[in-house]
């Protein structure tokens, strides 16, 4: 990663869309874990020192964000791609997986064979705004992606990257969010931080990979993708199916050690960099672990970044109604958000 400066209760999100409501309307599901024991301490043996420390509850996704799930928001909002979402690398480099047909006005996109549930990359942190943006908005075809979590003046795709606006319902997450869902050991306030986010103190057994891409460990244990160790599809080192390379956080968040360094706002104030947590598949045990943090231009994009978004905990009322399946007054989608026993 030369060109960076060295610096989940769970809930299952599901956005779901009829063809004949909206016909540009893709199917995207988010499973969610919370992130509970709100106002805990903050670690002091990582970096920065203090992290962690989280007033509020908050969810997280799950898993990294894929290629089949940026797939569905390119074909909904970058038929003409106004915005510099599609990357060609995503089709051209062996571990991206989208490509992209057409022209200019009638773009479409598809996901590689093998690469659906892969963590998608080459992505900046203006991309991850906008999906965020997608998401708060309705994920539709008219769903702007220039307003709603973060405000995006001009088209931007590089410079300084705003903060979030308050109430919004996907959001890049802080880096003490991060922080927290990777690390923090959960169960009351004053609980610690674990090094790695595979609960433990040592660092993770390097995984390999099967021929379609899915990583040795399957969710349990303490693995994870890194060191060039996951050889498939001709390529040393790769990304690999998210929730397949070991087991999760406290939280029960996934591959936040490895596969792809993860975004995010840092402090979550407007500002000309951005954070990026985790370590990647290439990466070495360090780069993991909890005190290894960088930083970059917003505009970066590589092979191994990429993002997962955080949310409120939705309010009781909220998942009433999800349980229900209620239509939301526009009658194009159907938000759901369930507890799991």
């Amino acid at each position: 990663m030369t060109p960076l400066r060295h610096f989940a209760t769970a809930a299952l999100v599901a956005l779901l869309f009829t063809s004949l409501a909206v016909p540009n309307a893709r199917a995207v599901t988010i499973d969610m874990v919370t992130v509970g024991n709100p106002g805990n301490t903050a670690d002091t043996t990582g970096q920065p020192n203090p992290a962690g420390a989280v007033a509020d509850s908050f969810q997280i996704m799950k898993f990294e964000f894929t290629n089949s799930q940026y797939a569905a928001f390119l074909n909904s909002v970058a038929k003409t791609d106004t915005y510099a979402l599609y990357n060609t690398d995503m089709g051209s480099n062996a571990r991206g997986g989208i490509t992209r047909s057409g022209a200019s006005g009638s773009f479409t996109y598809a996901v590689k064979a093998n690469m659906g549930d892969k963590p998608v990359n080459y992505v900046s942190w203006f991309d991850a705004a906008r999906v965020s943006n997608w998401l708060v908005n309705g994920a539709t075809g008219t769903s702007s992606t220039e307003t709603g979590a973060y405000t995006l003046v001009g088209g931007q795709t590089s410079g300084t990257a705003p903060a979030v606006n308050p109430g919004a319902t996907f959001y890049i997450p802080t880096e003490d969010q991060w922080y927290k869902a990777a690390y923090y050991k959960g169960g009351s306030t004053n609980a610690g931080y674990w090094d790695y986010a595979t609960q433990s103190d040592t660092a993770p057994t390097a995984v390999t990979a099967n021929s379609t891409g899915n990583g040795s460990a399957g969710s349990a244990g303490n693995f994870a993708n890194y060191n060039r160790a996951a050889d498939w599809n001709g390529q040393d080192g790769n990304v690999t199916s998210v929730g397949t390379n070991g087991g999760p956080s406290a939280y029960g968040a996934f591959d936040m050690s490895g596969n792809l360094y993860e975004w995010n706002d840092l402090s979550g104030a407007a500002g000309s960099s951005r954070g990026l947590r985790g370590g990647g598949w290439f990466g070495n045990a360090f780069s993991l672990s909890s005190s290894s943090r960088y930083a970059s231009a917003p505009s970066f994009e590589d092979n191994d970044s990429g993002f997962r978004l955080a949310s409120p905990v939705p309010e009781p009322a909220t998942l009433g109604m999800a349980s229900g399946g209620a239509l939301c007054a526009c009658g194009w989608w159907v938000l759901k958000r369930r507890r799991r026993a």
